[in-house]
């Protein structure tokens, strides 16, 4: 059976695009839907490549399969569904050994150590829904079992409506909208912290205490709706705003689903807008990127009965700033690929400071991260990445070690200074398929080399190595 390609400016566009770059998206589903391999849009998955780019720019919605379509009687298209759903799994098993074991609570009176080496089947199973739904209209739905948890919920989810225009002189506009619920899951570039390196981590070990708040500490828990212009493929910006929207919230009053109140901890107030701008430049075999973004989130700490309405009270401001840079060259067998990106956080604590749970009126992070990739031939290869949070010391906030607790997660001086670096090994046999090895060594971790919590424990004791099977159909 012949296939037909559905005609519009985007697919033109993203036609014309493929052929000039020869390298689909990193979900199966999208593979089935354009009829490209998955190097078209990706370096190795989940990394874009421009191509991959303008493709998740333009909503998802390329396709080169037989559609079921439905017009009405002025010819404009009312319907047109893939005959294939757009669905795929993806599964990751994975194993994670700690260069030093962490203490074991069960009884304090003999100290003893907690299993080390920990082996996760599934780590994660995710279900997507990954393609376009009508004309213009295309989603990437993630709804993730992950063993950590032990639960099911929506991880990852950008809806977007977006068209193409040509304009004189041969320039494009692609212009939409995004409905998600993850700071920075709607942007095209690997720099950012939704689909930034590392693309995957354990979750069986210890994490720093201190993290901005842009990177992942509002993801799956508020809905965004933001709308963006990328003009001849070289300008973007986009400007949104957030609201609270927390997966198995209920309310006190009716003990359902309804309005967040004072029980719920870090409400927004309002909406918090979002914000992205960057440039991208591209000659031959290579591309630039360079863009600021950022957010402004006003919280209510909420998480008892006595605190103050989401609607009204003192709130805690986070506004986060952040630069970003990429490179890419993407030859006939080598992938190179270097990025960065540094977040900068102002925190006005009043909410925390009025109530004790804050030692300062206000605080500070930075985190700065850069990494190198290389891969040969899209099946083996590398990153060597450096990452660093620094920022003001809140006693409070990043609380001394209380011995009886084994002080695996505190800091004695309430720094939140964390550092190290991250090397990894990635071997693919198939394009859908990844083998990873990857070791995370820690210089200084929540402000201490040695001794960091108070009660014996060092920044290397907490070096990780982690073993992946990633792969998805």
């Amino acid at each position: 059976m012949q296939r037909q390609l559905t005609v519009s400016p985007a697919v033109v566009l993203v036609a014309f695009l493929c052929l000039q770059s020869g390298m689909a998206f990193a979900v199966p589903s999208f593979a089935r839907q354009t009829g490209m391999a998955c190097e078209a849009c990706h370096t190795v998955f989940p990394e874009l490549t421009h191509f991959g780019r303008v493709f998740k720019a333009s909503g998802y919605v390329l396709d080169n399969v037989k559609q079921v379509r439905d017009v009405d009687s002025k010819r404009a298209q009312l319907l047109e569904l893939a005959q294939t759903p757009p669905l795929s799994i993806m599964l990751q098993v994975s194993y994670t050994q700690l260069k030093t074991a962490l203490p074991d609570l069960a009884n304090a009176d003999v100290p003893g150590e907690a299993q080390n080496g920990t082996a996760a089947f599934p780590q994660q199973l995710s279900l997507f829904y990954a393609g376009k739904i009508a004309p213009h209209f295309g989603a990437f739905v993630q709804i993730t079992y992950a063993n950590d948890s032990g639960t099911i919920t929506i991880d990852n989810t950008d809806l977007r409506f977006a068209d193409t225009k040509i304009l004189p002189n041969d320039q494009s506009l692609i212009y939409g909208l995004s409905l998600n619920n993850n700071p920075t899951v709607q942007d095209l570039w690997n720099t950012t912290p939704a689909f930034g390196f590392p693309y995957a981590a354990s979750n069986a070990t210890v994490s720093p205490l201190a993290a901005t708040t842009i990177d992942g500490g509002l993801a799956q828990d508020v809905a965004g709706l933001s709308a963006y212009a990328f003009w001849n493929e070289s300008v973007y910006a986009e400007i949104g705003g957030y609201r609270s929207a927390k997966q198995a919230a209920t309310n006190e009053l009716t003990g359902a689903a309804g309005p967040l109140d004072g029980t719920v901890s870090n409400v927004i107030q309002g909406v918090s807008p979002y914000w992205r701008v960057a440039y991208e430049h591209n000659w031959g075999r290579h591309s630039l990127e360079a863009g600021l973004y950022g957010a402004d989130f006003k919280l209510l700490p909420g998480g008892n009965a006595g605190a103050a309405s989401p609607l009204r009270g003192p709130v805690n401001r986070f506004r986060d700033v952040a630069q970003d840079i990429q490179y890419q060259f993407l030859g006939e067998a080598d992938l190179v690929t270097l990025e960065a990106t540094r977040i900068h956080e102002t925190m006005s604590l009043d909410a925390s400071f009025a109530s004790g749970a804050s030692a300062n009126p206000s605080d500070t992070l930075t985190t700065f991260r850069a990494w190198v990739t290389y891969y040969h031939r899209h099946r083996i290869g590398g990153t060597l990445a450096y990452f660093s949070t620094t920022g003001r010391a809140d006693t409070t906030i990043y609380p001394a070690a209380d011995p009886g607790t084994g002080g695996t997660i505190t800091s004695a001086n309430g720094s939140p200074d964390t550092r190290g670096w991250i090397a990894e090994l990635d071997y693919l046999p198939w394009l859908n398929t990844k083998l990873t090895l990857q070791y995370t060594k820690y210089s200084k971790f929540n402000g201490g080399s040695g001794n960091y919590d108070g009660v014996g424990r060092n920044a290397s004791d907490n070096d990780t190595l982690y073993l992946l099977l990633w792969f998805s159909y």
